[in-house]
């Protein structure tokens, strides 16, 4: 694994996954970890499961993650200062979907974390301060509805997907803070020509009460999430995967995201474009899981390189 940005500077890592089909029917599980060792001494390890089972009927995800993440941030939240900070996170999350009829499925999400936030000099940490923007521990409950009718998860070349949750953030639950998160996610596959696939995606992330750490950030590639926040965010992307024979292909892809309502400091501007390219080579042309290397390039220098196993969505 490896990526490269303004923000996070280049991060080396590895993953590692044990694919595994429960029955004849049902999507292929995976079970890995992966490890990133960033050149501004971030460390992030993460721990998944990704399970069909009961001729996909039962769809099951787990994800724990540790880190210590430090961000050298040039602009933060627009507001023309750099900043660097200091963040301890633990974090678990889990969800489960059950196959309701034909291709939607209904269930419950829930994650806890515990993320915080300290300034790498006094200086910083008044920066903080004076922004609102503060660590905080976090526990959420809430309902998903999803579609599915992708005919491969990892490779989809036709169907679109629709995922619809929301997480209810309570100090009941042990949090420090309540307020509410709700997600709107839509993608269609278009497969046209000699294997090429034209895909769309439309994103919403809307928040209630959010303190700032935990407010809508911009989603797309070339952006460090958390650098930009406000109450609200919808993002539009358009991305053609080339296909060039059974184990290369290519992307090409642009798009933009929206930033609006109230923000915790005042931002110079509302919309976020991106564009990009990158390049894809299969490592399993039966199960359909790739490698990808993809270049996407954002404004006011936000940029990214970024290899990863599968799509970016």
């Amino acid at each position: 694994m490896f990526s490269s940005s303004p923000k996070l500077g280049t991060a080396l890592g590895g993953l590692a996954a044990y694919m595994h089909t429960f029955d004849p029917a049902s999507r292929v599980s995976l079970f890995g970890a992966s490890y990133r060792y960033t050149s501004t001494h971030s460390q992030i390890f993460s721990a998944f499961a990704r399970t069909s089972s009961g001729a996909d009927h039962h769809r099951i995800v787990v994800l724990t993650a540790l880190g210590h993440i430090e961000n050298d941030y040039e602009d933060y939240l627009g507001t023309g200062q750099p900043l660097m900070t200091n963040d301890d996170l633990k974090a678990f999350a889990a969800r489960y979907l059950f196959r309701a009829k034909g291709d939607w499925f209904i269930g419950a999400q829930g994650n806890a974390a515990n993320y915080q936030v300290l300034g790498a000099t006094p200086e910083d940490d008044l920066v903080l301060e004076t922004l609102g923007v503060r660590g905080f521990t976090s526990a959420a409950l809430g309902a998903v509805v999803m579609h599915d009718s992708r005919d491969n998860e990892d490779m989809p070349t036709a169907g679109w997907f629709l995922n619809i949750n929301n997480l209810a953030y309570r100090e009941a639950l042990g949090g420090a803070e309540s307020f509410d998160a709700y997600r709107v996610d839509l993608r269609t596959f278009w497969k046209h020509g000699s294997g090429h696939v034209l895909t769309v995606r439309q994103y919403n992330w809307l928040t209630s009460d959010a303190p700032s750490a935990a407010q809508a950030t911009v989603i797309l590639r070339g952006y460090k999430q958390g650098q930009y926040l406000s109450r609200y965010m919808s993002s539009l992307e358009v991305e053609e995967r080339v296909s060039f024979n059974a184990r290369w292909g290519a992307t090409l892809f642009a798009g933009g995201a929206g930033l609006y309502g109230e923000a915790p400091t005042p931002l110079e501007r509302s919309i976020y474009p991106t564009i990009g390219a990158g390049l894809q080579f299969v490592i399993k042309p039966k199960e359909r899981m790739n490698v990808n290397l993809e270049y996407a390039q954002g404004i006011e220098d936000n940029r990214g390189v970024y290899l990863k196993l599968g799509y970016a969505w």
